[in-house]
């Protein structure tokens, strides 16, 4: 994601009257937004990029693991990745992509915890046709039992390439123990009993399509260069009548966690040791700076400007790596600090080094200048990434499914630059304690008879 454009202040009015949201305009932004809301829910943003005769195409469904609350159902939202390719009555499997390969649009897809994003990107020429297939799909997708069962099967077969390396493992132990009532105690792949069961939940896997592939819980996001009338009367023209409606599923809570956890995995073959530090944070939202003080303390504990990376990295060679996946949520999640040790035998000083910057933080010892420096780096490569249309749509994208509104990403952009060291601090005093940590420890554990 990661050149700074000329920021623009205004924010035009859609095309067409008909359901017009307009929208605040925002100078953390460098482009235009247009949005209208149709009549069923449906949301479609379009966005103008100088992109002579290419345009980006995406669709951004609210539907993730955080979503699966039936038990043994999980695995579903990806699983709907892989079927939403299987054609439908009017486009048979294949001729989709026939249609889109001789236009020569690059088409591709992506599940999360929280959302699944479409994404086609290529030639204006080919807007028109782009819009009616995708129109049919999402409406009257088809697939046969044998179809959905072979589907499954291949699922089957990613979640085992996966499970070939620790990281699903440290994933899938670290989100267990954590979370005791909430979905995102199982990973976007699934509970690994319930993705072998999948063959058997053909009937299943129609209720769940038509409970999340519904107009109201699908936002589109078309940038680049297009005739904005015209666009906006073909998708209304192939979407509008679409009536399917949202259902309404209770996602269980997540309880307040009030001592410290761990857990430990031996991993049987030859790896690094890992060391995770995780404590709970809040859930993504436009109208908070949760998300944006997660990012900049990802970056001032463990960042390459960091102490602790200069330390543990750099100097005395304890770790191969530190990271912090900071991704929002829709819900409260997680901030885990990850390690990758050099030996299992340096520990509990990488440990001790964390925590150490973790509780300089709390007591209020913040080095201003750094979170500066800090906040324009991630600004400007936010910013400086957006370098095509298909950058552009698929930000917006990702922070709106997260956090709803169409803008979200602009409200991001601007919490970056204005959170405080002070902020910093009270959310480390409130978030980053012991009472609220989860430590993962992984272990390379030898063979009878042999080393890692």
């Amino acid at each position: 994601m990661p050149r700074l454009l000329p920021l623009l202040l205004m924010l035009m009015a859609p095309v067409l009257p008909a359901a017009a949201q307009p929208q605040e305009s925002s100078r953390f932004f460098p482009y235009t937004l247009k949005t209208t809301k149709l009549p069923n829910g449906l949301t479609v943003v379009r966005v103008p990029f100088n992109s002579p005769g290419i345009v980006a195409y995406i669709t951004s469904v609210r539907v993730g693991s955080r979503n699966e609350v039936e038990a043994g159902r999980t695995g579903f939202a990806h699983f709907f990745e892989h079927m939403m390719f299987k054609g439908t009555k009017s486009n048979p499997e294949g001729q989709r992509e026939r249609i889109l390969g001789g236009y020569g649009f690059d088409d591709n897809a992506f599940t999360t915890d929280d959302i699944t994003v479409y994404q086609a990107y290529g030639p204006t020429a080919g807007l028109p046709q782009l819009i009616a297939l995708e129109a049919d799909r999402f409406q009257n997708l088809e697939y046969s039992e044998p179809s959905f069962q072979t589907e499954a099967l291949a699922v089957l077969g990613e979640y085992h390439k996966s499970a070939a390396a620790p990281d699903l493992k440290i994933e899938e132990s670290l989100a267990k123990t954590a979370f005791t009532r909430h979905t995102y105690q199982h990973t976007t792949l699934g509970f690994y009993d319930d993705i072998k069961a999948m063959p058997k939940a053909y009937a299943y896997s129609r209720t769940f399509f038509e409970r999340w592939y519904t107009p109201a819980n699908i936002t589109l996001f078309i940038v680049g260069d297009f005739d904005d009338a015209q666009v906006l009367e073909a998708v209304t023209k192939h979407y509008g009548n679409w009536k399917r409606e949202l259902a309404t599923v209770a996602i269980p809570a997540e309880p307040a966690q009030t001592k410290a956890r761990s857990v430990h995995v031996d991993w049987a073959q030859p790896t690094q040791p890992r060391h995770v530090l995780a404590w709970h944070t809040p859930a993504a939202r436009a109208d908070t700076p949760d998300t944006a003080i997660q990012s900049l303390l990802a970056e001032y504990l463990v960042g390459d400007t960091s102490p602790a990376y200069k330390e543990l990295v750099l100097e005395k060679q304890l770790v191969e790596s530190l990271y912090v996946s900071t991704a929002p949520h829709r819900d409260p999640y997680l901030f885990p600090i990850d390690a990758t040790l050099q030996d299992e035998k340096h520990r509990a000083a990488v440990d001790a080094t964390l925590r150490r910057d973790v509780k300089a933080l709390v007591d209020g010892k913040v080095d201003a200048a750094r979170v500066k420096a800090i906040q324009d780096h991630l600004r400007y490569g936010l910013l400086m990434g957006m370098d095509t249309p298909r950058d552009v749509a698929i930000d917006l994208a990702f922070y709106s499914g997260v956090m709803g509104p169409p803008d979200a990403l602009a409200s991001y952009l601007k919490q970056l630059g204005t959170v405080t060291p002070k902020q910093l601090t009270a959310f480390a005093k409130k978030y980053l304690v012991d009472s609220n940590l989860t430590v993962l420890t992984l272990t390379p554990k030898p063979a009878a008879g042999g080393t890692p």
